[in-house]
């Protein structure tokens, strides 16, 4: 049998990010379950705070180019890859002038979020899985990691409707400390009404709090892994409350990461060769 496919969506990896619990989740896991035998693909958003010389970051000019509409507008999907080579492991970055250029992280220096925060998420959710088909590589699961990665389980399905390049892709979100203030800006029930969202999306995404916008994606998920001892426990509760598939936390990295390799079969099932 076949030891599948995991494509790794992070909000933050290090060394690209600074240190936190998040961004350690965002390098570790993806290494070691490739370590295990798994094939892999890992994307994160490309904030001015990750340093293209430093890391050797280049455009993946046949992945790049094509145009994606946010707020009926054309908006240019800029792909760029760097690795980890002590981990043998390849990230590639979803990049727009607009969205990303000249902004350190997703949050403001008060901890809100800026005004445009809707369209930010939007653009790399989609962006994501746009690169990912344009790679012709069809993951058995997606592991999303992080608020910022919110809006993959509305693209997911948005896009099968159109295509079945992700029949059968299931996913698992991982559940960190990394809340936010407030409401992400803009006005997104509008954006995602004219990005093809249904009744039942809209009522998900109806709140735009960082609770809200978790429980919309634990929703949809098959899978729930409690990334962090301080993850929300108003959302801990809601995943357990709502879902069978949940992994709870373990402290020892080790085990934990043998115990996620072994969730995702749980996810998965069986993978025809």
């Amino acid at each position: 049998m076949s030891k599948g496919r995991i494509l790794f969506v992070s909000q933050e990896i290090m060394p690209f990010s600074d240190e936190s619990e998040l961004s350690s989740m965002g390098r570790y896991l993806p290494a070691k379950i490739q370590e295990m035998g798994r094939e892999i693909r890992v994307f994160m958003p490309k904030f001015c705070s990750v340093s293209e010389r430093k890391h050797q970051l280049h455009e993946v000019i046949r992945l790049s180019g094509m145009n994606l509409i946010v707020n009926n507008c054309d908006h240019q999907l800029i792909i760029k890859v760097g690795s980890i080579p002590t981990a043998r492991m390849q990230v590639y970055f979803i990049d727009n002038d607009e969205y990303f250029a000249g902004r350190k992280d997703a949050r403001l220096a008060d901890g809100t979020l800026s005004a445009d925060s809707d369209e930010q998420l939007l653009f790399f959710g989609r962006g994501t899985l746009e690169a990912v088909r344009k790679l012709a590589w069809q993951p058995h699961l997606i592991n999303f990691c992080g608020w910022f990665t919110s809006m993959i389980p509305f693209y997911l399905r948005r896009i099968n409707k159109e295509n079945a390049f992700f029949s059968g892709t299931k996913m698992v979100i991982t559940l960190m400390d990394d809340g936010f203030k407030g409401h992400i800006g803009g006005d997104l029930e509008r954006k995602m009404k004219t990005d093809g969202a249904t009744a039942k999306d809209l009522r998900l995404y109806g709140d735009t709090t960082y609770l809200g916008l978790m429980k919309s994606a634990i929703t949809y998920s098959q899978g729930i892994i409690i990334g962090s001892k301080n993850a929300n426990p108003e959302l801990v509760a809601f995943a357990k409350e709502n879902k069978r598939n949940v992994l709870d936390y373990v402290e020892d990295r080790d085990e934990f990461y043998a115990r996620i390799n072994k969730f995702y079969d749980t996810i998965i099932g069986k993978i025809e060769n």
